[in-house]
Parts: C-alpha cells; sequence; structure tokens
C-alpha cells in the first residue's frame, strides 16, 4: 500500500488521494460504530432511537453517557461498547495518521540518502 523507501516520494495528489482514502475508511468505521452502538441501546436500554444514537455518540467520543442504564444487559452492552470505542478510536487515528507519518519518515530517509556523511 505504501511505497518502499527506495520509491521517490509521491506526488502530492496521489497523497491527498491516500488521505481522502484514509479519511473514508475513518468514517466508515465511525458510521459502523454509531450503527451498533444505537442498536445495541435501543433495544437493550429500551431507548428511543434518538436517545440510543445520542448515548452512542456521546460514548464514541470519549464524552461518557448521558442516560443511565436499567437492566443488566444494557449495562454490560454499556460496558464492551465503552471498550470497543477506545479502540475504534485508536485504530480512525492509526489509519488517518499512518499516510502523514509514512510520508514525513520517508521523507525523512531521502533527506538522510542526499546527504552527505561525514566520515567516521
Amino acid at each position: 500500500m505504501f511505497e518502499h523507501k527506495d520509491d521517490p516520494l509521491l506526488c502530492r495528489p496521489r497523497f491527498y488521494g491516500r488521505l481522502a482514502w484514509a479519511f473514508g475508511v475513518s468514517l466508515l468505521i465511525v458510521a459502523v460504530s454509531l450503527l451498533l452502538g444505537t442498536i445495541g441501546y435501543h433495544y437493550l436500554a429500551a431507548l428511543p432511537w434518538i436517545d440510543a444514537l445520542q448515548n452512542s455518540a456521546m460514548i464514541l467520543t470519549g464524552m461518557g453517557p448521558v442516560n443511565p442504564m436499567p437492566t443488566t444487559p444494557a449495562k454490560i452492552f454499556a460496558t464492551f461498547y465503552a471498550l470497543y470505542s477506545g479502540v475504534a478510536f485508536l485504530s480512525m487515528m492509526a489509519v488517518l495518521l499512518a499516510p502523514v507519518i509514512h510520508r514525513a519518515m520517508h521523507k525523512f530517509h531521502l533527506d538522510l540518502d542526499d546527504d552527505e556523511r561525514p566520515p567516521g
């Protein structure tokens, strides 16, 4: 997916395309996560759809729950959804930052190869 260290630096239009792809993957992770959370909160906590969406969005962004969970299954779901949300957030950040970090490291490597190294 990424160019090898011996390849030239990716041109800007292709790099922007790679960033757009990463952004799209991150949006997909957000959409799937919100869908799972909304369905779970609606059916397990008996929240109306809009409240279930709000709760899942608040947990996914790290803000915390809005509504108390009335039943044990709802509390168990909320626990695992919160854990999942932490992993989803880290995954989104990794997908978004990977092209930028790779480009910076690739450019740094190319700059090292272009410089004359002093003896010793």
